[in-house]
Formats: C-alpha cells, structure tokens, sequence
C-alpha cells in the first residue's frame, strides 16, 4: 500500500451486556486490521468515542486463532471484558458474512469458539447464536489478588463519607487481566451517591488502567448492583464491565463462598447492563448478551 493510502476494511458496532440496541456498552470492532499503525488506532478511538473500540488483527501466537487489541480514547490497554465479547460475536458473523442481522442459515443453536490473544494472554471466547440474538462468553485468568485498603480512603476516592462503606467486606484490588479495584458499599443510596475523585483514587494506585469498582452485594442473593469509573478514561463512567465483574466473582467466592453472581451496572447512567459471572474451572466465566447496532466498511491506512 502506498504511504498515506487507505484500504476498506468491515467493521461492527455493537453494544454488549444487553439483548437490545442503545443500552449496556458500546463497542467499535474493526476486522481484517493488519498493517494499521497504533497512532491510526488510537486516532479512530477517539473518533468513535466509545469506551473501548478492538482492531482484530492475525496473533503472533499459533495457539490464537485472532489478536483482539483493545484500545480506550487514552491508548491500548492489555485486556478488557466487552470488546472480548463484542469482538467474539463481529469474528463470527463475519465468518458467516453476517451483517447487522444474522443470516437466514444461521439458526439459533449454532455456537462458535474461538482462542483470542490479547496483552494478558489468551482466552478462549465464545459467540453463541440465541433466540432473539448472540450471547458471548470469555473464560478470564485465575485471579490475583492484591493490595487491600482502608474503607476511609476508598470513601475519599469514591466521594463518600466513610460509614457508606460495607463494614463486613474489605475493599480489595482484584486482577483477572485488568485490575479493578472493588469498592463494597452499604446501599443502593450510597451507590448512587458515588461522585469520585480521581487524584484521591493515584494516591492509592497509580495505574492508568484501574478500574474503581464500587458495589452492593445483597446477602444470601446472586444479584450485585455496581458502577464503574476508569481513570484513564478522565472520569467517564462505564456501563458494563466484565474485567471487573470476573475478580467480584472471584472476590466474594473468597470471601462468602458465592461462585456465581449476576451483575446490573449502567442504571445510573441510562445503559441498563447485566453481566453473568461464575467461577468455572478455578476461574472466572463472563458472559452476556450481545445486540448488533450497525455493520459496514470504513476505511483507514
């Protein structure tokens, strides 16, 4: 390709966590993405604008059946938990020659799994056609877990007063490929209370790529309600969040012995979002339903 020349390239736009356009998180995936410079990946990402955007390209790992690179408006980042899903439903369709709507040969029950290789290493993902549209799964890595903190200064990061805080849970930084740091708070009131500050949040870890993960967990249920706040982001909140809904699950089976939680996330903020997560194989399984918004070709060099 000459220098400055662009070439066509299909791309997917889908929002992921939800069974139904305009709701849970957005996402951009742009496939056949060899040869695009990281400046031009970068450039796009902005220019969507979406909390993350993918570029499949071919992985560099035999074992990987595609490389998934996941950048965020502020540069790429090693793994992340929608653009997984997303990305895993646009390869299918594709491979199917599918648009925004699934082809007629396509009928509910047909299943596709891939192995992406990401910056964390390689998941197995997979893209399930249901009725009514796709579900999709990622297989996370055994969690570790890191360092814990004092409830007074997550409240200060969180902008809460420190008795909004969970007096029984720890708040924890959990990594199943992307750190989050998980925030346990008392109540739906303190939940939606939830305004954070970003230099109290590097005081406690520097990382571009944590997530502030606050949350309830309501006792003897499977239902968690949290929000989601990424400081490379510039405090834009997140509607749906698999990379941190895999170290909550792995979190509260460590804790409470529960290896298997849905997760509402995104109402506060208009993106209704459900995520399932359980324990499987020592470690965790996200999925959720997938909705494809639009489908076509753009062009980048």
């Amino acid at each position: 390709m000459k220098p400055g020349s662009s070439q066509s390239r299909p791309w997917y736009w889908l929002d992921v966590f939800t069974d139904r356009p305009l709701a849970g998180n957005g996402l951009a995936v742009v496939l056949e993405a060899d040869g695009i410079e990281p400046g031009t990946m970068l450039a796009f990402a902005k220019e969507v604008g979406l909390s993350e955007t993918t570029f499949v390209q071919t992985a560099s790992d035999s074992d990987a059946d595609y490389l998934n690179r996941i950048w965020t408006v502020s540069g790429e980042i090693p793994f992340a938990g929608h653009p997984s899903l997303g990305t895993a439903v646009a390869v299918a369709l594709h491979s199917i020659g599918g648009g925004c709507e699934s082809p007629a040969s396509a009928e509910p029950g047909r299943s596709f799994r891939f192995r992406q290789q990401t910056g964390a290493g390689i998941q197995e993902v997979s893209a399930d056609l249901v009725e009514g549209g796709w579900q999709a799964s990622v297989h996370q890595g055994e969690a570790v877990f890191g360092e814990t903190f004092g409830r007074e200064r997550v409240a200060r990061a969180l902008g809460l007063q420190t008795d909004r805080m969970d007096p029984e849970l720890s708040c924890q930084i959990v990594s199943t490929g992307l750190p989050a740091l998980l925030a346990p708070v008392t109540d739906l009131g303190a939940l939606a209370e939830c305004s954070p500050d970003f230099g109290a949040l590097r005081e406690l870890d520097e990382s571009p790529a944590l997530n502030l993960y606050p949350f309830v967990y309501e006792r003897g249920s499977r239902t968690v309600r949290a929000r989601s706040y990424s400081a490379d982001l510039s405090g834009v909140e997140d509607p749906a969040t698999g990379s941190a809904a895999g170290p909550l699950v792995a979190f509260l089976q460590d804790c409470l012995d529960i290896s298997r939680i849905t997760v509402e996330q995104g109402v506060e903020m208009g993106r209704p979002s459900r995520i399932e997560a359980r324990i499987d194989a020592g470690s965790p399984l996200v999925s959720g339903r997938v909705a494809v918004l639009a489908s076509g070709e753009i062009r980048l060099p």
